[in-house]
């Protein structure tokens, strides 16, 4: 399945509204982590800036997944890119350790 990463443009301030979706929004995503359809999530220091990891079969499955996130509709933009490598220490086989 391929994966996408998915940059997302956030406001530079926040409605009591947003802020009361943040939890709901954690909830959503803490569930596609534990599903593994998002590889990985972030958000910048200055929070206005995230990226989210995703696995998906095309560009428009992953739109459809982004736009179930709670806070969707306080996004001011989304740009989806197809990923050709990605790699990272959650995707490689743990270190053995012989005891």
């Amino acid at each position: 399945m391929p994966t996408f990463v998915v940059t997302i443009s956030l406001p530079d301030t926040y409605e009591d509204e947003f802020l009361a979706l943040i939890p709901r929004h954690r909830s959503v995503i803490n569930r596609l982590l534990s599903e593994k359809v998002i590889e990985a999530y972030a958000i910048s220091a200055d929070r206005r800036r995230g990226w989210v990891t995703i696995n998906g079969d095309d560009t428009g499955a992953v739109r459809g997944i982004v736009e179930k996130f709670p806070l969707y509709r306080y996004f001011l933009g989304i740009e989806i890119d197809e990923l050709f490598i990605f790699d990272s220490v959650a995707t490689r086989f743990p270190i053995i350790g012989l005891n």
